[in-house]
């Protein structure tokens, strides 16, 4: 293992790693981003992520965990940070943290993500919170989901905030981030002519059913429209079906997130009673 290089002052290099925080296109450019937490970079290293960098406190004790992050990835850059530095690249108004990880961007590309007969997959269409991407791609993990897509002009991926939220489900759910809805009914119509008949469902308050009442059982690809403005009349027009949740309270909506949370149970339960209905008439 290389000796590990030392930064005790605001170098340059420090500095590209401090705009990364805030700057989305100075992420773009680098095609990367900070990532700490025991949680998040452990799943970065599980789901085979590329480590560029791991900054760690020049005068701290390094936890069992740390050590063996670093011995297990031995051929990464190792940076020793004086411990003001290094609470600038983390959290505000926490302590700084043990371990950092800087984090190759993987390529927005929806081959990423993989169809197949029990597909779910979610569209964010010009999210504006970061949190709330974070907090989508954490609930598509948590139900199945296989992937997350954020179309238009919208809050970004890898905004620190987003990777926070996702509490670490952002390294085992693919999120790729495109343009327009176009490039994403190309992809589904490129699915379905390969075999995967992948129905588009929308959610809107005047939806033409019930989710409780709708097979979800199907390959299904949700949308899930902006927290202000709801789904585009774009999207509209292009879903297959759009659907409500039914709600009994004064609130006429969700939160974006909610939304999408409430949806993805309901996916989940009926094709956790789907295969066990099936395996019981199996037996």
């Amino acid at each position: 293992m290389a000796a590990a290089q030392r930064i005790s002052s605001r170098n340059a290099r420090f500095q590209v790693w401090q705009a990364l925080l805030g700057n989305r296109n100075k992420r773009l450019r680098a095609g990367e981003f900070l990532v700490q937490g025991v949680r998040p970079i452990s799943l970065a290293i599980e789901h085979g992520w590329t480590i560029r960098a791991f900054i760690y406190d020049s005068e701290r004790g390094l936890s069992r965990w740390a050590q063996d992050v670093l011995q297990g990835q031995r051929a990464v850059e190792r940076v020793s940070m004086a411990p003001e530095l290094l609470t600038e690249l983390g959290e505000k108004g926490e302590t700084a943290p043990e371990l950092i990880a800087v984090v190759e961007m993987p390529a927005d590309d929806l081959s990423r993500i993989k169809v197949g007969p029990d597909f779910l997959g979610v569209v964010f269409d010009r999210p504006t919170g970061p949190g709330n991407i974070g907090s989508i791609i954490r609930s598509a993990d948590a139900f199945g989901a296989d992937g997350v897509i954020v179309t238009g002009h919208a809050a970004d991926v890898y905004d620190s905030k987003a990777v926070r939220a996702s509490t670490g489900s952002l390294f085992a759910v693919p999120a790729v981030r495109v343009p327009s809805q176009r490039e994403v009914m190309e992809w589904v119509e490129a699915q379905r002519a390969a075999g995967t008949p992948v129905v588009v469902v929308g959610t809107d308050e005047k939806g033409e059913a019930d989710i409780f009442d709708f097979d979800l059982t199907r390959p299904t690809l949700l949308l899930i429209g902006n927290e202000t403005s709801g789904l585009s009349t774009a999207w509209k027009e292009l879903a297959d079906h759009l659907l409500r949740i039914p709600m009994t309270g004064s609130a006429s909506s969700l939160n974006a997130a909610n939304a999408a949370t409430a949806v993805l149970y309901e996916v989940s339960r009926q094709r956790s009673h789907s295969f066990k209905t099936g395996d019981l008439q199996g037996t």
